[in-house]
């Protein structure tokens, strides 16, 4: 099962990102993307908490020392994915091969779903997105989607220290509203 779950306002949707302390710390000051940062780069977003804790190994992993709670608009967000192309081949949403690689040349945003976590780091039975700017989608990313980058380190360490304890710390996400016509572009 495909399923957008994340935390999110009637204006808003949070996004997760994990970096380089330098990185993580203009962020934060600026309140916005800035150098270090590069935007030449694909810039992966993750709506699901537990599966960037996943991915970052809880803030340990070289490179991901620093996690970022990011506030972007959900305009943006669902435009990401409405220009987006899955990473993988998939014959129910392409006709196929060379349609798919021609959309994956050109598309700004790439999807893919994995499967989510649990607290414990095991899969769970639904898939989890993972969305990836590049080009014209990094630009509108920093300049025009993001509203608040918030520094969440300290608190992925206490959630980590005490997984059990500390479960009533995760962040509340739900099913996220996705329009249907965005779902089919994804595969949601």
């Amino acid at each position: 099962m495909r399923q957008v779950r994340a935390r999110y306002t009637d204006r808003t949707i949070t996004v997760y990102q994990a970096y380089p302390e330098e990185i993580a710390r203009a962020a934060v000051a600026a309140g916005r993307f800035v150098a270090p940062f590069k935007r030449e780069r694909m810039t992966w977003i993750k709506p699901s908490f537990l599966w960037m804790m996943y991915r970052c190994g809880w803030a340990t992993k070289p490179g991901q020392e620093r996690v970022l709670a990011i506030e972007i608009r959900r305009d943006g967000f669902e435009w990401a994915l409405a220009n987006a192309a899955l990473s993988d081949f998939d014959r129910d949403l392409y006709p196929d091969r060379p349609t798919w690689a021609r959309l994956v040349r050109t598309s700004p945003v790439r999807v893919q779903w994995d499967p989510e976590r649990g607290l414990d780091g095991r899969p769970l039975p639904y898939r989890s997105l993972q969305v990836g700017l590049g080009g014209v989608a990094v630009d509108h990313y920093v300049d025009e989607w993001t509203e608040t980058i918030t520094d969440i380190t300290d608190l992925v360490r206490k959630i980590h220290a005490g997984r059990d304890a500390a479960a009533g710390l995760l962040p509340a996400e739900s099913v996220y509203p996705l329009p249907s016509a965005v779902g089919a572009v994804v595969g949601a």
